[in-house]
């Protein structure tokens, strides 16, 4: 079911009025005498194993990513099974993600090409540790970014145990710090038995599960988070607006996300992650083992966005990897490691239906060391544009030492 066939449905949900102006049509006409006041979501997702851009916004109109790729290019636009889906006078866009499509025609999803960290670092742990830390090239860091951004951004006097959220196993580097944040594997898992329900006691197994600082709340704040979802029911919730999501690792994750967004339970910032990017062997071009994941991010990310309706301009979802892959393909029908990725923005305030972000090609003159993209975009400035206009930081400075308060903004959002 397309964005517009919802528009009724769209209606009864409640939406920030805050830059109605800048709402794709959609959005703007559901929004229409609905009440003001929801909070902002800043969701981040990992694509762990860095994800091959060039596959995912491929540059099909680049005679040179056809040379380089001779067994793994997409091609064309309506020249076969194996063509990519188009997007501009360049790229065009991996058939696998082809449900994302109705949101990069109603302007909230837009793609940025050759993004990455500030120097080539092609070891997939150092990577996404500099990438997490926010501080590339800097060991010794022990807090990462969001942590940083949590304890920069306003003070909010009503503030919860859900204001930082992992849907995952355990917490990410990127939330690891002084900062409360609570690392939940699912919401089914993370709920107590209170006096006539059934259901396990899940409160000292959550702890005696919690290492690394996977848990930094206080006992009485996870109590009543831990109440709160009881309470609510809310890993029963069904989902909204006849979403259907996957029944993988992110789909299910993306599903509980959903459901606290809903809930308004304080989440402001939110983290998850998806692996298997690492496709050095047998990659595929329309099918295969890439495809298989991206169709997984593709349909899990489209019913997240149809789950939350109205409430979607009110949420921003960042995607992106912690490298790119080489340009050229290697000898088992795969890609090797690389610098310059791709990330996906999907949301509240994205200025998209087009790609954003500085691009040269991949003519020989173009490539880093003979054999990547390179980072043309730090991945640094996207996420702290979307800190920023999205999440109220003051300055990048707090979260991303070394940044500044003048590096470019990128235009993509809004605000």
């Amino acid at each position: 079911m397309s964005p517009l066939s919802r528009r009724a449905l769209l209606k009864s949900a409640s939406l920030s009025l805050l830059g109605l102006a800048t709402l794709p049509p959609f959005l703007a006409r559901a929004a229409e005498g609905l009440p003001p006041g929801r909070r902002k979501v800043l969701l981040t997702l990992f694509l762990r194993g860095g994800a091959d851009g060039l596959s995912l916004l491929p540059p099909v109109r680049d005679p040179d990513y056809h040379r380089l790729r001779p067994r793994l290019a997409l091609g064309l636009p309506g020249t076969g099974d194996d063509a990519a889906l188009p997007l501009d006078d360049t790229f065009g866009l991996h058939p696998a993600l082809a449900p994302l499509l109705p949101w990069w025609r109603e302007g909230v999803l837009a793609a940025v090409p050759a993004v990455g960290l500030p120097l080539p670092v092609r070891s997939h742990f150092d990577a996404q540790d500099f990438v997490e830390s926010g501080t590339p090239g800097l060991k010794s860091t022990r807090d990462g970014y969001l942590n940083r951004a949590l304890r920069a951004l306003p003070a909010d006097p009503t503030a919860s145990a859900f204001r930082a959220v992992a849907l995952q196993p355990t917490l990410p580097r990127a939330l690891a710090g002084e900062g409360p944040a609570l690392a939940l594997e699912s919401l089914e898992a993370f709920r107590i038995r209170t006096p006539g329900r059934e259901g396990p006691v899940r409160f000292e197994a959550l702890y005696a599960s919690a290492v690394d600082e996977a848990l930094r709340t206080t006992g009485l704040e996870t109590s009543h988070a831990l109440e709160l979802v009881a309470d609510r029911r809310l890993a029963e919730q069904a989902p909204l607006h006849g979403a259907r999501y996957p029944r993988s690792p992110l789909g299910r994750r993306l599903k509980d996300l959903a459901r606290l967004i809903h809930a308004e339970v304080g989440l402001q910032l939110a983290a998850t992650e998806a692996g298997g990017w690492d496709t050095h062997i047998q990659q595929g071009r329309a099918k295969g083992p890439l495809a298989q994941r991206a169709e997984d991010l593709a349909l899990s990310l489209a019913a997240f966005a149809t789950d939350l309706g109205p409430r979607l301009a009110d949420v921003l979802v960042v995607v992106f990897t912690e490298f790119g892959r080489t340009a050229r393909e290697n000898g088992n029908l795969g890609t090797d490691h690389g610098t310059g990725g791709v990330a996906l923005l999907l949301g509240g305030g994205v200025r998209g239906g087009r790609v954003w972000g500085p691009w040269k090609g991949l003519s020989e003159a173009h490539l880093l060391d003979g054999r990547d993209v390179p980072s043309l975009t730090d991945i640094r400035a996207l996420l702290a544009e979307a800190l920023i206009l999205h999440g109220g930081l003051p300055s990048p400075e707090a979260v991303f030492p070394g940044l500044g308060a003048s590096s470019p903004r990128l235009g993509l959002l809004g605000g």
